[in-house]
């Protein structure tokens, strides 16, 4: 097997008269020291099943099959999903048939639409949406056991933050709904084409061994409502949620969890405590 370096990058762009843009998140990365580093930290199973989400031009999706029995392949841009199985018969002979492409955006993709159950995630997420559609895909496919993606710097920062830091936000909790999340390296800008004029990271989530209990969307729910007033004390905050701010004190208590705090110091499991301090209330007053 061989990998893409930058020549082949542009030879492969400028053969579907490719421009990159920026709408669509496209920066393909043509370093094969990068690729092959991600594959690695990701410490995918060799029987295992990958799904990844915008391969561009294939060089991750190269480095992926070296390591991996299967690859899925997420791609909206229809030239580029129509390229890749070329790309790999041609830097990867006789592994064509671990490939699966598939022509669509991640945002509306479902368990149900794929072949099998992936059980690890890497990509090179586009900024843009690399937030909502990590979210949406750890919701819609259980069997995502292992995340490895890399995203904007100041977002990976945002994923693995703790409570209580500066960085901590609505990434950092429904992250850690999932599972245990990691800043796991930094990604130079030389190593893309176009260059990016913001730096990348790696992001690593361990999902949960059991999942959680508990109704996902309220938790989420509140989880919004308190950081789209992030300055303010959650009892004002979570005023429009509850109803009032006399209610939202109340169910706040009813969490064990002080009104005066902010949402920026709760980890996920008091946000779901609230959520189901809510349930409650709601079900003693009945229909």
């Amino acid at each position: 097997m061989t990998l893409l370096g930058a020549a082949e990058v542009r030879r492969l762009a400028a053969q579907l008269d490719l421009r990159p843009t920026k709408s669509l998140g496209q920066n393909f990365v043509h370093d094969a020291n990068t690729v092959r580093r991600i594959a690695l930290a990701a410490k995918l199973d060799r029987a295992g099943h990958v799904l990844e989400i915008g391969p561009g031009l294939g060089s991750l999706t190269l480095a992926l099959l070296e390591v991996s029995a299967t690859v899925t392949a997420i791609e909206i841009d229809h030239r580029l999903a129509d390229l890749l199985p070329t790309t790999v018969a041609a830097h990867a002979p006789g592994r064509v048939g671990d490939l699966t492409v598939i022509t669509a955006d991640a945002m509306t993709i479902l368990g149900t639409d794929l072949a099998g159950e992936p059980t690890s995630l890497v990509a090179n997420l586009p900024y843009n949406v690399a937030v909502p559609v990590l979210l949406h895909l750890l919701s819609e496919i259980p069997s995502l056991q292992r995340v490895l993606v890399m995203v904007q710097a100041e977002v990976a920062d945002r994923l693995a933050a703790p409570p209580g830091s500066r960085t901590y936000g609505s990434p950092s909790a429904k992250a850690a709904w999932y599972g245990s999340a990691r800043r796991a390296g930094a990604i130079g800008r030389s190593v893309f084409w176009p260059v990016p004029g913001v730096d990348s990271a790696l992001v690593a989530i361990d999902r949960h061994a059991v999942p959680r209990a508990g109704d996902r969307k309220a938790v989420f729910a509140v989880i919004d409502a308190a950081f789209a007033q992030r300055r303010k004390t959650l009892r004002a905050a979570l005023s429009g949620w509850a109803g009032s701010p006399v209610r939202a004190e109340e169910l706040l208590r009813a969490a064990g969890v002080d009104p005066g705090l902010r949402g920026e110091m709760l980890d996920v499991d008091a946000f779901a405590r609230i959520a189901e301090a809510r349930a409650a209330a709601d079900l003693q007053v009945g229909p």
